[in-house]
């Protein structure tokens, strides 16, 4: 009878499958849940009490089948939807996209990710279509990759499509700035950390943010002489702002990516 045994023991050596685990007793539990459990051989090879909950992973006293009965499966989330309009007119706010989960994680698998994402904006026009967000005397700018978003038609109903003016760049040589500029790392302003005092930045003035009946953009210093000290706020964080001061206008701007703006 003893030899019996042993030979038993041996064959669940060989092959767990042979005695009960997750798969058998049907187990399979997010989170810790100590009576999620079977009897069985363990992963470690020691027979006994072996559980089938998520935690068993780091405790280390899973079934020998658990990673084949509780397949981890990653968070699965959807396509971003359109960016919203801006939560206000007149005034610097905020746009915002989101996506929705569509697998959630389990057995350990990749958590989700962010599902919303904000974004500084500022509209041109109240709801009964009167210009507006140009009187504003600091400037207002944000990265360049944002030009690639926004539309003529939908940002500014004042604006003509069938205006031709290509619009102009602003060179400004930054004079100081607020540390909040440098602790910034959502996703969508972790540009404001490449702001540094000293350095020579770009900043394009391009339709729906050029007036239409002057052709300029609020803020750009153009009447300014270089001595001027003007002021500029980044658009999705009102704590990141700061002064420059006017090197020249030029038709297309030529500086590095990580020191071009747009006026907004």
């Amino acid at each position: 009878m003893r030899t019996l045994w042993m030979a038993l023991c041996a064959l669940a050596r060989l092959w767990p499958g042979a005695l009960a685990g997750c798969a058998d007793a049907g187990r399979c539990c997010p989170g810790r849940d100590p009576a999620c459990f079977a009897h069985g051989w363990r992963q470690d090879r020691v027979y006994g009490t072996c559980f089938c909950d998520q935690a068993c992973r780091l405790t280390g006293d899973c079934c020998f089948d658990y990673s084949r009965a509780c397949p981890a499966r990653p968070c699965i989330v959807g396509e971003w939807s359109p960016w919203s309009g801006c939560a206000d007119q007149c005034r610097p706010t905020a746009r915002v996209r989101r996506r929705a989960v569509r697998q959630e994680p389990r057995n350990g698998g990749e958590p989700c990710p962010a599902l919303e994402e904000r974004a500084g904006c500022l509209e041109y026009a109240t709801h009964q279509g009167q210009d507006c967000g140009h009187a504003f005397v600091p400037a207002f700018i944000t990265t360049s990759a944002f030009n690639k978003e926004r539309t003529r038609q939908a940002a500014s109903p004042q604006w003509s499509t069938d205006t031709e003016d290509a619009g102009y760049c602003m060179e400004f040589k930054t004079e100081s700035l607020t540390p909040h500029c440098a602790t910034e790392n959502r996703p969508l302003t972790r540009w404001m950390q490449y702001l540094r005092e000293g350095y020579t930045v770009c900043v394009d003035c391009q339709p729906p943010a050029m007036n239409s009946a002057s052709l300029r953009c609020s803020g750009d210093g153009l009447d300014s002489d270089g001595n001027q000290t003007l002021h500029w706020q980044a658009i999705g964080n009102p704590r990141c702002q700061g002064t420059w001061k006017k090197v020249r206008r030029v038709e297309q701007c030529s500086c590095p990516a990580v020191h071009s703006f747009i006026f907004i």
